[in-house]
């Protein structure tokens, strides 16, 4: 894995390949996050777990936007750590695991 930082979110968009789709988690999601065919360009974008992902962002990107089922609807989300195991969980299962295989292979 390796470690970058894009100074906005228009650079980081236009450095990725034109098949990269970004998948937004976050309360208020039309589709959950089970229900989507994720692809190996994917990206997963979580917001801050104290205030989630700018709305404006989230408006902009409706058809990616995704959301956790929770069964208490006044809850906001569960623990961030929590969260984003649920969801790459669904990502690499969908893969058949090829990621997670690669990883141990290299050591990563």
């Amino acid at each position: 894995m390796t470690w970058r930082r894009w100074p906005d979110w228009p650079a980081f968009r236009a450095a990725q390949p034109p098949a990269a789709r970004c998948w937004f988690i976050e309360q208020g999601g039309a589709k959950g996050y089970h229900e989507v065919v994720y692809g190996p360009e994917d990206y997963l974008v979580f917001g801050r777990e104290s205030a989630g992902l700018p709305s404006l962002l989230l408006l902009a990107n409706r058809a990616e936007w995704l959301h956790i089922p929770m069964v208490n609807p006044v809850a906001r989300s569960l623990n961030m750590s929590n969260w984003v195991s649920l969801v790459l969980f669904e990502a690499l299962r969908q893969s058949g695991f090829r990621a997670s295989d690669a990883l141990a292979t290299t050591g990563g």
